[in-house]
């Protein structure tokens, strides 16, 4: 099986990188790479959720020959979600697990209004309080200047995104992992991924903030780890 990674607004293969050697040794894990991060700094970040899906629907259809999942964190959650319905909409092979992390329901009111056309240190700011940058890159002026329009342009896409809810609810498990502390997404509008599959819904909360994934990393693995080999038991 493979499983792929999507990384959250402003992330690159870094984000997951630990994680794919801590996989089963019947899982091969493929972390997505956004434009304008890693060896791809050179392209303009996209702004448009739908694009991005478009694209990476393109990229991915050499590597659907195995069983696959998808695992997303915050903007990446909603982009799994999306690219899942854009591959089963042209009858292509989509995942048999979807892993869904820190990344409300489409269709659950978002009580957080826009970020992303906020001036740069407000933007900044509201950057901090969900503690998705280290202060060791808050403090290099180089490094913010080139990350933070990379950042903006991942929060525009995600905030300017519309859910349809004409497609019919997907036929495969969702899991939903949630933080505690996470300030942006609460338990209702985590929980409001069951309806959207007609399969296995459970959802598994975590200590730490929307950036749980960091502080229990080793924890979300063990239960990923294990939706997996169940799955892989049952195949």
């Amino acid at each position: 099986m493979r499983l792929f990674f999507f990384p959250y607004a402003g992330g690159g293969p870094q984000a997951f990188s630990k994680w794919t050697g801590e996989l089963p040794d019947f899982m091969e894990g493929i972390i997505a790479q956004y434009p304008g991060r890693g060896s791809r700094y050179q392209e303009t970040p996209l702004k448009s959720l739908s694009t991005l899906v478009e694209n990476l629907s393109q990229a991915i259809q050499t590597l659907l020959d195995k069983p696959f999942a998808f695992f997303g964190h915050s903007l990446g959650g909603l982009m799994a979600f999306e690219l899942t319905r854009h591959l089963r909409s042209q009858d292509l092979a989509y995942p048999q697990i979807l892993f869904i992390s820190a990344c409300g329901a489409p269709h659950t009111p978002d009580p957080h209004p826009p970020i992303h056309k906020l001036p740069d240190a407000e933007f900044l700011a509201a950057l901090q309080a969900l503690n998705g940058i280290p202060s060791e890159l808050q403090d290099n002026a180089e490094i913010m200047e080139l990350l933070l329009p990379i950042v903006r342009a991942d929060f525009e896409a995600f905030e300017s995104y519309r859910y349809n809810p004409a497609d019919s609810p997907l036929d495969i498990p969702i899991i939903a992992y949630g933080g505690l502390d996470d300030p942006r997404v609460d338990r209702g509008r985590l929980e409001g991924w069951a309806p959207l599959t007609n399969a296995k819904f459970r959802s598994q909360y975590f200590t730490g903030d929307h950036f749980f994934i960091n502080a229990a990393r080793q924890a979300v693995i063990a239960s990923v780890n294990a939706e997996l080999e169940t799955f892989h038991a049952k195949g």
